[in-house]
């Protein structure tokens, strides 16, 4: 059996052996219930005591669609509002060319969106310019449009980091319980757009030094809890990196090319580039700690 992993557990040949034995042992039962039973018997549990009953069931969808297991068949799909999602609808907006100097359109001002009447307006241009179109942040998130003189001229969106990224991990130095405990007070961000009709030097540069000094304070007052580093990831084959670079972001490495839910060591996307930025010099301390 080529070697399989779902969220850092190696699935051995046994492992798989024992759930179709589990299977064989209860066919009537549901994929919730099998799940629930595996997690008792492997006493796969989270940190309060709960079953990780959700991780499980995903760990046994894999194992079917990689052949190695066959599911009973589903009883009950619970409604998911996101499965039929529709995109953003344009909203009609001047695209007259902005130019000049950076000096000459100030000020520039931040606005946060979510939940206000410009959203439609932000997931309107992300779907439109933006290269990967507009997507949905998960977990905690925070929306910006930046205006000039009445218009926007850029959007930003932060959510929450991603779990495992090697080189950040390496960077900032902490352990796998620092990380689970402290994971919420990193920023990703996973959208920026100047819009395309917008041509002042600098600009870039200048909307992130602003973002680097007044994210970690919206964050508190929206999440109740701090920012101590933010990150994001460049495509390399079509991006430098040139403004975050300017802005003081550090390289921390590349990406595996193999995305968070890969099961196999094989890279299945482009590899990007890892950007972070400290937003504190304690930040290492502040990530690595144990409360």
């Amino acid at each position: 059996m080529v070697e399989l992993k779902y969220r850092g557990r190696v699935i051995t040949t046994d492992d798989v052996l024992y759930i179709r034995d589990l299977i064989t042992a209860h066919p009537h039962v549901s994929r919730r219930a099998l799940s629930q039973k595996l997690c008792e018997a492997w006493q796969w549990k989270q940190s309060n005591g709960a079953l990780r009953d959700m991780v499980c069931r995903g760990m046994l969808l894999m194992l079917d669609r990689a052949g190695q297991i066959k599911l009973p068949p589903v009883k009950f799909v619970p409604h998911n509002p996101l499965s039929r999602r529709t995109r953003p609808s344009p909203v009609p907006i001047d695209m007259t060319p902005i130019e000049g100097h950076l000096a000459k359109i100030q000020p520039v001002e931040f606005a946060l969106v979510r939940r206000t009447s410009d959203e439609p307006l932000f997931n309107s241009l992300m779907e439109a310019h933006h290269y990967l179109g507009y997507e949905q942040p998960v977990g905690e998130q925070l929306k910006y449009l930046v205006w000039t003189q009445g218009r926007p001229v850029a959007c930003l969106a932060w959510s929450s980091a991603p779990r495992h990224l090697g080189s950040r991990d390496r960077y900032i130095g902490w352990d796998q319980p620092a990380r689970r405990r402290n994971i919420r007070f990193i920023a990703y961000n996973t959208r920026f757009l100047i819009l395309p009709w917008v041509h002042i030097d600098h600009l870039a540069s200048h909307i992130l030094g602003r973002m680097a000094a007044r994210i970690s304070d919206d964050w508190q007052r929206t999440y109740s809890h701090p920012i101590y580093f933010l990150e994001t990831f460049v495509d390399a084959e079509r991006f430098r990196g040139t403004c975050y670079r300017a802005a003081n972001w550090k390289f921390l490495g590349q990406t595996t090319g193999r995305g968070k839910q890969s099961n196999s060591y094989v890279p299945n996307r482009s590899i990007k580039e890892v950007l972070g930025y400290p937003l504190t010099r304690r930040f290492r301390e502040l990530l690595g700690s144990a409360e």
